[in-house]
């Protein structure tokens, strides 16, 4: 419910905090005191059109703040997490208008978009009055009030369930006839490109590896000679190693008369001899590892120009041949398999139509049940409304052609105004005091299933006085039992029911060069006074006090 309403530099109003309760309160005054400036107000923190007008002369901007207790799994929580706000059970919905005409919104002090700003606001509060269609106007919202009244809500979260379920069996069947339809008008080509490639085997990478092989022989044959020369300078017939160990031989047989002269020499000796036999070994490593069959590289060299023949050939390049491949298999197998592959998707799609079939036509069933339930509790409402000559339809009609996510019906409120009039629907046919009252005696039925947790009222009592104000007024505080009603009135019947009264006034500032907005809570006295003056008029008289006070009497009675 909402808790507080904070109003700066909006219009007439400067400064104004509201705290609500719950309840019925209504708001009283005279004409033009401000109490359409104090629902557009309201309006505007709930996302509704924003107005540099509605900016107070001189100031630069202008800011309407409402705080709402909100239950927990109230569907607000769910748009909050959608959008990746932390859900703390108050909801506090902030408006900047600025006077250039931009506005900025928030929640929760977070900044947030308008449109998001509007779904929380509008899943929070309705304002209705004479001639506001928002409520009534889309037969979509009808159909969910219906279904709320009903309590089908699990059936239609099944309905959309079945629906994507219909939809994506659906859409599979239709994928595989496009894929047959297609691999059909290619079958010889596709079976003799993938029999053709089946016979080739490309592999992912292969192109790659052959090149680089390719490359590595033909380079070794050109450095295969020189390797053999050095290896036969090194460990041949030419060697230097055979003479170099018979000089060892001999200067070791003399190392014994003369060591500090030969032992040094046969040492480099040595080390010489060591690294020509390491030398030699190198050598003929790299001439083993240089050697090729000359086949293969035929072999390899035929290999690399099949793959990219098969590569121009197929407009692909060389590494997705192997892709290619397995997708011609698949379509080749789709041909010759595709056959058992429909029928199955087909069984999938006819038993998915059948379920979703089932489950509306129960649903439509329930649906044309509960609209007669409907009608009966709106219809009970109407007379002491001084509509006791109307009636109240809920048209059902289903449509197999219009199917969709919650079923295939279209459900819309109607109404016969007089007997022998035809019936229509309610925005059409109803007059703007007669809306009002249908719109009344609706939401008394539904309050406590499909309704905000806070319901405005603006002005439906316009035109009505005695018994049917009283009426109205008896509904609202019924109405109010169940959430909170706000109801901006001129029927002394109404306000006598409120559990709070609020009454907005106009005064002058700095001697009447200025003027502001109030908005003060009445309690005993001073409320008796404002009653009092809605029966009287300008002079209040003795007897409407007393009058006053018995309206006040047989509110509580």
């Amino acid at each position: 419910m909402l808790a507080r309403l904070s109003i700066r530099d909006i219009v007439l109003i400067e400064r104004l905090d509201i705290d609500f309760g719950r309840g019925l309160a209504v708001l009283t005054g005279e004409t033009g005191a401000g109490k359409s400036i104090l629902l557009d107000a309201f309006a505007l923190a709930l996302g509704g059109r924003g107005d540099a007008g509605l900016v107070r002369h001189g100031a630069e901007q202008g800011q309407v703040t409402a705080v709402f207790d909100v239950p927990k799994n109230h569907p607000a929580a769910r748009i909050l997490s959608d959008n990746g706000l932390e859900d703390t059970g108050e909801m506090i919905l902030r408006r900047v208008q600025l006077a250039d005409g931009r506005t900025r919104a928030f929640l929760n002090d977070q900044a947030i978009g308008v449109q998001t700003l509007k779904a929380v606001g509008g899943a929070l509060v309705e304002i209705h009055g004479q001639h506001d269609e928002r409520a009534l106007v889309d037969a979509a919202t009808h159909r969910r009030l219906l279904d709320a009244f009903a309590g089908l809500d699990k059936d239609v979260a099944r309905i959309e369930t079945l629906w994507a379920a219909r939809r994506a069996a659906r859409a599979a069947l239709d994928e595989h006839r496009e894929s047959m339809a297609r691999a059909a008008r290619e079958a010889d080509y596709l079976r003799h490109a993938s029999q053709e490639l089946a016979q080739l085997r490309p592999e992912a990478g292969e192109e790659t590896a052959l090149a680089e092989r390719r490359g590595v022989m033909m380079q070794s044959e050109k450095i295969a000679e020189d390797l053999r020369e050095a290896r036969e300078a090194v460990g041949g017939g030419h060697s230097p190693v055979t003479s170099l160990a018979a000089a060892v031989r001999r200067l070791e047989r003399r190392a014994a008369s003369s060591p500090k002269l030969i032992e040094p020499a046969v040492r480099a000796i040595d080390a010489a001899i060591n690294a020509l036999e390491e030398a030699d070994q190198h050598l003929n490593a790299a001439l083993m590892a240089a050697d090729f069959d000359p086949a293969e590289l035929e072999r390899i060299e035929e290999r690399l120009f099949a793959l990219r023949a098969a590569a121009r050939k197929y407009s692909t390049p060389v590494d997705d041949l192997a892709a290619l491949a397995r997708r011609y298999e698949a379509d080749v197998a789709l041909i010759d398999a595709g056959a058992d592959r429909l029928k199955v998707l087909e069984e999938a799609a006819t038993a998915a139509d059948a379920d979703y079939a089932a489950a509306t036509k129960k649903l439509s069933a329930a649906r044309l049940k509960a609209s007669e339930k409907l009608n009966k509790a709106v219809n009970a409402e109407l007379a002491p409304l001084k509509l006791e000559r109307a009636k109240f339809i809920t048209q059902v009609e289903s449509d197999d052609a219009a199917a969709g996510a919650q079923g295939c019906d279209r459900v819309e409120f109607w109404v016969q105004t007089n007997p022998g009039t035809r019936p229509g629907p309610l925005m059409k046919v109803a007059s703007g005091g007669e809306l009002s009252r249908f719109l009344l005696a609706l939401k008394v039925v539904l309050s406590d299933r499909g309704s905000a947790p806070t319901l405005v009222f603006d002005e439906i009592d316009t035109g009505v006085g005695g018994a049917v104000a009283d009426a109205i007024g008896a509904r609202l505080a019924r109405l109010a039992g169940k959430v909170q009603v706000m109801a901006v009135t001129h029927a002394p019947q109404v306000a006598a029911r409120a559990d709070q009264h609020l009454l907005i006034t106009k005064d002058a500032l700095d001697k009447g060069k200025r003027v502001t907005t109030r908005v003060a809570a009445l309690a005993s006295e001073h409320r008796r006074e404002e009653i009092a003056r809605m029966l009287a008029g300008a002079e209040i008289t003795a007897e409407a006090r007393a009058a006053a006070e018995r309206l006040l009497k047989a509110a509580t009675a």
